[in-house]
């Protein structure tokens, strides 16, 4: 039995969208987040060293970071969710696959640092100087940066009905969670028409749906 190592409002809400999708019988264990820091609790460093989710048991297996997650589950039960070998739609299909985690979450993630840091609690007169450095590095790097990719990938989605070609795959999957943080934060509008048509397709899926239903409450969803 697989079993998924959940956090809430994490990453892992993916992998339980994927195994939907494939049609594989799994277990959940639930871990709720800090209310004050947000981190996930000490009891996830029992199963991985990084205390991080998501992380899932296959057997004597441990396999953490969603990319690896993905891989190792499409590779080994779900074959039709990932683009033949040697085509140029599995090329973009790997791409996206560390694109996602690699080069459109970092900008999203400092956003969402230096919101709170503008917005924590602090002393008087230390308050004004936070939040005038958190906004000039939201507004001369962090921003621009994420319009830059929100353009991107808009134009991907302009060429293509999915990111890795004409067929939905595990790379969609993958691409979920950047773009339903940028939309949850205010980051798309009527400026990225195929991101949000991208967002809303997914989200009418019924594998999606049932993976909501199972992991219970995810506030990334619009």
């Amino acid at each position: 039995m697989i079993v998924v190592h959940h956090l809430n409002n994490s990453r892992s809400q993916r992998i339980l969208w994927l195994l939907e999708e494939l049609g594989l019988e799994y277990e959940i264990k639930k871990y709720q987040r800090d209310p004050k820091t947000m981190l996930a609790p000490p009891e996830l460093r029992a199963v991985h060293p990084l205390g991080k989710s998501p992380v899932v048991q296959d057997g004597d297996l441990v396999v953490a970071e969603s990319g690896a997650i993905i891989e190792y589950l499409v590779d080994r039960y779900g074959a039709a969710l990932a683009p033949a070998a040697g085509t140029p739609e599995r090329l973009r299909y790997t791409y996206f696959l560390h694109y996602a985690e690699g080069s459109a979450m970092p900008p999203l993630l400092l956003k969402l640092v230096f919101d709170r840091v503008e917005s924590s609690p602090a002393p008087f007169f230390v308050r004004p100087i936070a939040r005038a450095i958190a906004n000039k590095v939201k507004d001369t790097f962090v921003l621009p940066q994420i319009r830059q990719h929100l353009a991107y990938l808009e134009g991907e989605l302009g060429k293509r009905t999915w990111f890795a070609g004409d067929a939905f795959s595990a790379a969609d999957i993958q691409m979920s969670f950047p773009l339903e943080a940028a939309a949850a934060r205010g980051g798309l509008a009527a400026q990225y028409p195929n991101l949000v048509a991208f967002l809303d397709k997914i989200h009418a899926r019924p594998a999606y749906r049932r993976a909501l239903e199972r992991g219970g409450q995810y506030d990334f969803v619009k």
